[in-house]
């Protein structure tokens, strides 16, 4: 899926395309902006990025074998939630409609 395709299915739950396109801009732009900035994102049931430093270091040039000085670098690690997981793996049935990641509801006590 895509943004053009992820647009359209929220256009589909909200019943605007405008409306839905400016929800996933925004949603993505501020996930990038808190991420580049440093900060980590979660969100329960779909997962968590955070922005992970790598260290200079030495690796091998496998044509070669020559060793090679690396930099330090920055990058994204994104860890999916227990849900989202389930989903995929095929652990949890896939609800037909409403929220697949959402919570399932509290069991009232007897």
């Amino acid at each position: 899926m895509n943004k053009a395709q992820l647009i359209k299915v929220v256009a589909q739950a909200t019943g605007s395309r405008a409306k839905a396109a400016l929800a996933v801009e925004a949603t993505l732009d501020a996930i990038v902006r808190a991420v580049a900035a440093g900060e980590a994102v979660s969100v329960t049931g779909f997962g968590s990025l955070t922005p992970e430093e790598r260290p200079a270091r030495t690796r091998r040039n496998p044509q070669t074998g020559e060793s090679i000085e690396v930099g330090a670098s920055r990058g994204v690690k994104f860890r999916p939630g227990a849900r989202f997981k389930d989903l995929v793996a095929g652990r949890r049935q896939m609800p037909e409609s409403g929220n697949c990641i959402q919570k399932d509801p509290k069991t009232a006590r007897p």
